[in-house]
C-alpha cells in the first residue's frame, strides 16, 4: 500500500509532501488499519479550513480524500503525522 500525504495553507504557507510504501514493512498490517479509516473520514473535495491552517490530502493507493484542520480525525491525525515524520 502507498501512503501519501501533502499539506498545504498554515502561516507560511509551505508545502509539505511525503509518502510511505508499506510492502515488506513488518507493521504493514498497522499502516493499512490507520489510513483506511483516516481515508473513510475524508471528504471528496477540498473541505473550507481556518485562517493560518493546514489542509490536507491523503492518497491510499487509488483513493484520495481531503481533511483540514481542526477536525481531524484522531486516526486521520496519527497517519499524517506518521507519515509526514517517517516518509520520504
Amino acid at each position: 500500500m502507498r501512503i501519501q500525504v501533502r499539506r498545504t495553507g498554515g502561516f507560511a504557507g509551505i508545502e509539505r509532501y511525503a509518502e510511505v510504501d508499506t510492502s515488506g514493512r513488518a507493521d504493514a498490517p498497522e499502516w493499512h488499519t490507520l489510513a483506511e479509516e483516516a481515508a473513510a473520514a475524508g471528504r471528496g473535495t477540498p473541505p473550507v479550513g481556518v485562517p493560518d491552517g493546514f489542509s490536507y490530502q491523503l492518497t491510499v493507493d487509488d483513493r484520495t480524500v481531503y481533511c483540514a484542520d481542526p477536525r481531524l480525525t484522531e486516526a486521520q491525525r496519527e497517519l499524517i503525522t506518521r507519515v509526514l515524520k517517517e516518509g520520504a
